[in-house]
């Protein structure tokens, strides 16, 4: 009995924070600062929009090249460069995927380097993508435009290399 009131004594004592009511468990959580007389008269504001918001042309690769819709967007199997400002400064691979997200849309390329599948990942709103060139697009069933793939995902070339250089080369397989 002495020790269950000396635990008890000991827990009223530790705590700073006001316990809800109703819980013993609850706590109530300190409301955020109020912002600054500097932001709200809107000094760091166009700053912090600079930082925050999509770039133009990123805009555009999110809305045409990587869109459900459009005519001229990019189908899996289309053969991409990506230019980066960190190594590897540019990578070309066939796209396996794009994983639409609105802002944190993001696609995935792959290629056999040395003998060795890479596949990278690569977000379009990101900072170090600068710009992305269309090589090869997959086409709407054969002749000019490549051919045709059934697939939004195409992951099974992980396991089909000869499938996968025949894609990259344009070859009909």
């Amino acid at each position: 009995m002495l020790s269950g009131i000396s635990r008890w004594a000991a827990r009223q004592m530790s705590t700073t924070v006001p316990t809800y009511p109703f819980s013993k468990i609850a706590t109530f959580v300190e409301p955020p600062a109020p912002p600054t007389d500097a932001l709200r008269k809107g000094k760091g504001l166009m700053e912090h929009l600079r930082k925050a918001l999509v770039a133009p042309e990123k805009r555009h690769m999110v809305d045409v090249l990587f869109s459900r819709r459009h005519p001229s967007r990019l189908p899996p199997g289309s053969v991409l460069t990506v230019h980066t400002q960190q190594a590897p400064f540019s990578f070309s691979g066939v796209l396996l995927a794009v994983r639409r997200r609105g802002p944190d849309t993001s696609f995935v390329l792959r290629n056999v380097v040395q003998k060795t599948g890479v596949e990278m990942q690569f977000f379009v709103n990101s900072p170090d993508v600068q710009r992305i060139t269309v090589i090869q697009k997959a086409g709407s069933g054969g002749g000019k435009g490549g051919r045709r793939v059934r697939r939004a995902k195409l992951f099974y070339l992980r396991h089909q290399p000869d499938k996968m250089s025949a894609i990259s080369a344009g070859i009909r397989s």
